[in-house]
Order: C-alpha cells, then sequence, then structure tokens
C-alpha cells in the first residue's frame, strides 16, 4: 500500500447534536421538497404512488443507510477527502475511482446551486409582492425572472453564501447548520399542518399512500425509488465521507447514519404531504378538476418540476386563507434546505483540494469560479439543466457501487469488526455484510443494465446532446473516466 502523506484536521465536531444537524444538512435539501413530491407523481399509477413509496423505503435500508455507514467508518478512519480516503484504503492506482466520486457530487453542485438561487429568488419576491392569482401571473413571473440575468446573479449569490458559511472549516459548518435545520423543521412541520387542515387534501394524501401493486413488478419503479433515495439521503455521494473525516473517535457511525437516514426520510414524507395535499385541495377541490387532471400538472409542468414549485404552488397558496404568510414560510424553507446541502456538497471538493496541499482559503477561492463558472450553463438553459439533472443523478448507483467497492477491497467483515468497536455506538450485525457485499453492486449493474435496455429509442437514444437519451449518460461519464484513468498517476501523485 502506498505511503500517503497525512494532512488530516485537527478540527472536529463540538458534540454529536453538532455532528447531526450537519449530516442532517447533508440530507434533507430541495431533493426532499424540490424533487421527492414530482418523482413520486411521476412514479405513480393511476390509483396511487404507495408502490413508489414502498420501493424507496426498501432502498432506505438496503442502500442508502448501509452506505452511510460505510461513508461514515471510512471517513472516520481515513481522515482525508473523498480522493484521498480511496489511495490510503485502496493504493495510488485507485485515485481515478476516488476522483469520480467525488466529480458526481460537484456536477451536481454545479446545477443545485442555479436551484437554489431559484428558491432565493421566489422567496424574497414573496415578501414584497402579491401572489399571482392565475396561471397567466405566474407564468409571467416565472418567465421574467428566466428572461433576465437574475438567475445568473441568484446562481452567484447562493455560492458565495455556501462559501461563507464554510470559510472557516467544520466549526463555521457546525454554527450554521444548528441555525438552519431546526428552522427548517419549524417550517416544514407548520406547512404540512396548514396543508392536512385544507378542504379536500385528504384525496391527495390518500392518492399519495395508496399502493397500486402490479407497479412493484415494473423496473422502472425501483430504478426510480433508489435514485431518489440517493438524492434524499446523500447515500454515495461522498458527502458524509467528507463529513467524517471531523468526527470524534466517540461518535458512532451506526446510530448517526440510522438517524440520519430515517430524520430525512421523515422530511421527504412530510413534504410530499404538504404537496400533495395543497395540490389536490386547491386543483380538485376547488378549481373542479379531476384526478388525472391534477395528477398531469404534478409530472409535466415544465423542466426540473419548475412548474410544480415555482409556477403552481404560489397559485395554490394564493387560494387559501394565509396563503401569503405560507408562501414566505415555504420558500425560506426551501432556501434552508437548499443551503444546508449546498453547504457539504462545497466542503466535499474543498476538502479534496485542501488534501492536496493548498490552503484552505484558497480552495475555496477556487471551487466558488469553478462552480460559478460551471453552472452558468444551466442557469441560461432549463433543458440543460434537466439533463445534467438526469445524468448524475443515474451516476449516483455508479457512485454507491464505487463505496462499496471500497469496503469490499478492504474485507467487509473486517470494517464491519472496526466499527463494531465504538463503545457508545450499536452494533452492527452480518446483514451488512451481505448487504454491501452483494446487494449494492448487483443492484447497481441491474438497474443499470435495464435502464440502458430501456433507453435504446429509436432516434433518440444515439444522440449525445438530447436531454434524455442513453448516449448523453454514456457520452459525459465516458469523457469523465477517460481524462481521470489517463491522468491517474497524476492526480496520485498529489495525494502523496
Amino acid at each position: 500500500m502506498a505511503k500517503v502523506l497525512d494532512r488530516s484536521t485537527s478540527q472536529r465536531f463540538t458534540s454529536r447534536w453538532g455532528l447531526i444537524l450537519s449530516a442532517m444538512g447533508v440530507a434533507v435539501g430541495t431533493g426532499n421538497i424540490w424533487r421527492f413530491p414530482r418523482i413520486a407523481a411521476q412514479s405513480g399509477g393511476d390509483e396511487g404512488a404507495g408502490a413508489f413509496l414502498i420501493a424507496w423505503l426498501c432502498f432506505l435500508f438496503l442502500w442508502s443507510i448501509p452506505l452511510i455507514i460505510a461513508e461514515y467508518a471510512s471517513g472516520r478512519k481515513y481522515r482525508s477527502g473523498v480522493v484521498g480516503v480511496f489511495i490510503k484504503g485502496l493504493g495510488k492506482k485507485f485515485a481515478w475511482m476516488g476522483s469520480f466520486v467525488a466529480i458526481v457530487p460537484l456536477a451536481i453542485t454545479f446545477f443545485y446551486t442555479v436551484v437554489v438561487g431559484w428558491c432565493i429568488y421566489y422567496f424574497v419576491y414573496m415578501l414584497f409582492n402579491p401572489l399571482p392569482s392565475n396561471f397567466e401571473s405566474a407564468m409571467h413571473i416565472w418567465e421574467s425572472y428566466q428572461g433576465s440575468v437574475w438567475p445568473m446573479l441568484t446562481h452567484l449569490i447562493a455560492v458565495l453564501f455556501g462559501a461563507l458559511a464554510i470559510w472557516k472549516g467544520i466549526t463555521s459548518i457546525e454554527k450554521v447548520n444548528k441555525v438552519l435545520i431546526p428552522s427548517l423543521l419549524v417550517i416544514v412541520i407548520l406547512s404540512v399542518i396548514r396543508a392536512v387542515t385544507l378542504p379536500g387534501a385528504g384525496e391527495g394524501l390518500a392518492y399519495l399512500f395508496k399502493p397500486e401493486w402490479s407497479q412493484l413488478g415494473e423496473p422502472r419503479i425501483w430504478l426510480d425509488a433508489l435514485t431518489q433515495n440517493a438524492w434524499d439521503t446523500g447515500a454515495g455521494w461522498g458527502l458524509f465521507l467528507t463529513y467524517a473525516a471531523y468526527m470524534k473517535k466517540e461518535h458512532g457511525a451506526v446510530g448517526n447514519a440510522f438517524m440520519t437516514g430515517i430524520g430525512n426520510n421523515t422530511v421527504s414524507i412530510l413534504s410530499g404531504i404538504m404537496i400533495f395535499g395543497t395540490v389536490f385541495a386547491v386543483l380538485k377541490h376547488e378549481m373542479g378538476m379531476t384526478s388525472p387532471e391534477v395528477l398531469d400538472i404534478m409530472k409535466t409542468s415544465g423542466p426540473a418540476s419548475t412548474g410544480l414549485t415555482f409556477i403552481w404552488m404560489p397559485q395554490l397558496f394564493d387560494k387559501m386563507f394565509g396563503g401569503g404568510l405560507l408562501s414566505i414560510f415555504f420558500f425560506l424553507g426551501l432556501t434552508f434546505a437548499g443551503f444546508s446541502s449546498l453547504i457539504a456538497q462545497l466542503e466535499l471538493p474543498t476538502r479534496v483540494l485542501v488534501d492536496t496541499g493548498l490552503k484552505r482559503n484558497r480552495a475555496i477561492v477556487v471551487i466558488v469560479i469553478l462552480v460559478f463558472l460551471f453552472g452558468i450553463p444551466s442557469a441560461r438553459n432549463l433543458n440543460l439543466l434537466s439533463n445534467q439533472d438526469f445524468v448524475w443523478g443515474v451516476a449516483l448507483m455508479i457512485s454507491g457501487a464505487l463505496i462499496s467497492f471500497l469496503v469490499i477491497r478492504q474485507g467487509t467483515q473486517k470494517v464491519r469488526i472496526e466499527i463494531n468497536e465504538t463503545a457508545r455506538d450499536r452494533k452492527i450485525g452480518k446483514w451488512w455484510v451481505y448487504v454491501i457485499t452483494y446487494f449494492i453492486p448487483i443492484a447497481a449493474v441491474v438497474l443499470l443494465i435495464w435502464w440502458l435496455s430501456q433507453s435504446f429509442v429509436p432516434g433518440e437514444w444515439y444522440n449525445p446532446f438530447a436531454t434524455f437519451s442513453f448516449m448523453s449518460c454514456i457520452f459525459q461519464w465516458s469523457l469523465v473516466l477517460i481524462v481521470l484513468i489517463i491522468f491517474n498517476k497524476r492526480i496520485a501523485r498529489l495525494f502523496v
């Protein structure tokens, strides 16, 4: 095994509570509030979306929590960023693998900051302007914003505020999350209480939880459930691995992983209840639409679900008592959720650069410039943003499989024994060994092969520039992997 220079930091989370809130910040983001309801609606059948929820819940315990445990254990052991952990755990020849795991969330960050910028804009807009009363006025707000320079400016604001939050390292990250996460949870709970008390909200909740059992035989449901759970929890991104470098020795991997995963998915369910309850209450109960018409709006309202969140939700708030105040809370919560995840997404590449010997303040400046510049195309083109969401969202399966490979090569049973040595932590059973060693790699391969086989749409699959094509993913993944493999030795030398 290659000897790797130890540039691990002396900083640590001051308390388990600070660690948990920061970990919740990784997991709880716009993926819960902005993405989860849309995916649930798109994956639902004629009778309900319960089948998707069942598959999604299965992957919480068969994918997300096992991978979060693996990330916590590896980061705490090697005290490095993602690339450094792979080099220390597997050797210099696997530097390309750690680099790919680091690039996947970085690529997501390029467009994620754009979405956080939308949230900032709408929060400020709701503070000083009346709610739109119809579709035309709501579209005017959205199109005026998208047709201006504001998406670029709010994208920049999001990047700069995120950089400010991580400037002093884990101490500032911990302090920010101690404010963001409790505030976000209060906002979500208040919004849910208001949503479920709306007349007709029960129909939306009935649809959300009612299973259409035949759907469980469709591979697409399981693919959507896996990718959404990875989006929800942050499992396989390398974000928990990064934060784990700052864990104290007595902070357990198992208990924290379960708390993080279950707490995060609870927020997703609450967000689903809020959105489905509100949409059905207003569109069906007040406006007289049929259930298929309501679902069509939830599924197809613009690229990247811009319609549901930024066009329809303000209209819905306009039609309920206290909607103006609730809309402010909603977009404030969405902004908080975006920032809590963005902080971790900026810390990950920053820590990678720090591991190469670059000073922290310079590393942050490099990442800020990189994220801003590469985010400009998504800020200007919604179809490109949707493509990036699609390509790198699916890539999370590859990233998760590579993290399981990191553990497998070290000996999964050996790693389990090391995890169980933490005195105050829960003990992890042999089931974790089987899930990491067999289920996650096999599930990733099977679902990817199935997805690829379904992507051969005549006239589209071979076009690398089509928004949702097979070749778009292959082209972008291959380009990154080829570059990383070619420069593997050079990358490895930066960390040794």
